[in-house]
């Protein structure tokens, strides 16, 4: 089975190459990709770089050019929702572009025709979280992600994309992710740690517990790669 692994940042797959040791690289689209035999999957690792149009690259080609299956993403967060403290995951159930606007024209943000506002994630790729969280005794939430190209550091911001979709957790790669695997109808699970709480002071919170939170989220998407 061919299962796609993706980060938006170096901090978000190194714990993954770390573990593996050996694995091939492959130079293609301004991007690098590795190549590695895990539990008898075949794992197509990359770092996106940060931001909607990078991600939305390196998943389609994960997908088209090494044909993965599944896709993974794994990564870090700013947590919206109260009850999420620094290190804590979230899957997301679905996620929404909160910086899609063409309100102007009388629609609502985060809506262009075409597509839904919210795009949903993998139910089964859901519940293997769910199981795999039960397993390590680890807490595990699931919500609502909004994605958007900015690092929110910023409370007004924060409450009212939590207000407008009542965002659990907030971050630059997911929705468009999730967009590439539906319309190419490839399950994905977009697993996140939260490195900050995406307010006042976010961005300092980030550079201290981003490799923590990083290499959370990387260790517990192996798990699931073992139980594909």
């Amino acid at each position: 089975m061919k299962i796609a692994i993706l980060g938006a940042m170096p901090e978000e797959v190194t714990p993954l190459l770390e573990v593996l040791k050996e694995y091939q690289t492959i130079e293609y689209a301004n991007n690098t990709y590795y190549l590695a035999k895990y539990k008898n999957h075949e794992l197509i690792i990359a770092y996106s770089k940060i931001g909607k149009v990078n991600s939305t690259l390196s998943a389609t080609i994960m997908i088209e050019k090494f044909k993965a299956e599944f896709l993974l993403f794994t990564g870090v967060a700013g947590a919206f929702n109260p009850s999420l403290e620094i290190g804590d995951l979230i899957y997301a159930t679905k996620l929404a572009q909160y910086d899609l606007d063409i309100t102007a024209f009388g629609h609502p943000l985060g809506y262009v025709p075409g597509n839904e506002i919210f795009i949903k994630t993998d139910d089964k790729l859901n519940n293997l979280a769910i199981e795999v969280a039960k397993e390590l005794n680890i807490k595990l939430q699931s919500g609502i992600i909004a994605t958007g190209d900015e690092f929110i550091c910023d409370e007004n911001k924060k409450t009212k994309i939590r207000e407008i979709f009542n965002a659990d957790a907030c971050e630059m790669e997911g929705a468009s992710v999730a967009l590439v695997c539906d319309a190419l109808k490839i399950p994905c699970l977009i697993l996140r740690s939260m490195s900050d709480k995406a307010g006042e002071k976010a961005e300092f919170d980030f550079d201290e517990f981003v490799e923590k939170s990083a290499k959370i989220s990387a260790n517990f998407v192996l798990k699931i790669c073992e139980k594909l």
